[in-house]
């Protein structure tokens, strides 16, 4: 990650409204009209911070189809947890994501192999 979009990270969770949808969809997935309600914000605003916590994968997102037919997003928070160090005058930022145990072992062994 250079250090552009590690900012950029920081800036995106930084912003109060978008660590309030990351909140709300973190206990389930929500659509774009729920966010706005939940969160006190306009559907522009909402829209935005989606678009922002997006560009750097933080959420995923499903297409559901109402009873009438209509089609309409939900949103999820697509990680577990951040972990932002400082080392070196550096900023290193670390997104754990939702993984099987197999997958988790196999990350831990790799970072143990290149240290």
């Amino acid at each position: 990650m250079d250090d552009r979009s590690i900012e950029e990270i920081l800036d995106t969770i930084g912003d109060q409204h978008a660590r309030r949808l990351l909140a709300a969809i973190s206990r389930e997935p929500k659509d774009a009209k729920e966010l706005a309600e939940e969160c006190d914000l306009s559907l522009p605003t909402v829209y935005r911070r989606i678009e922002m916590l997006d560009e750097y994968d933080l959420i995923t997102d499903e297409t559901l189809v109402a009873e009438d037919g209509n089609h309409y997003k939900v949103y999820q928070s697509n990680f577990e947890s951040t972990v932002i160090s400082l080392e070196d005058d550096e900023y290193k930022v670390r997104i754990y994501r939702e993984e099987n145990l197999p997958d988790r072992f196999s990350q831990l062994w790799d970072e143990l192999g290149a240290e």
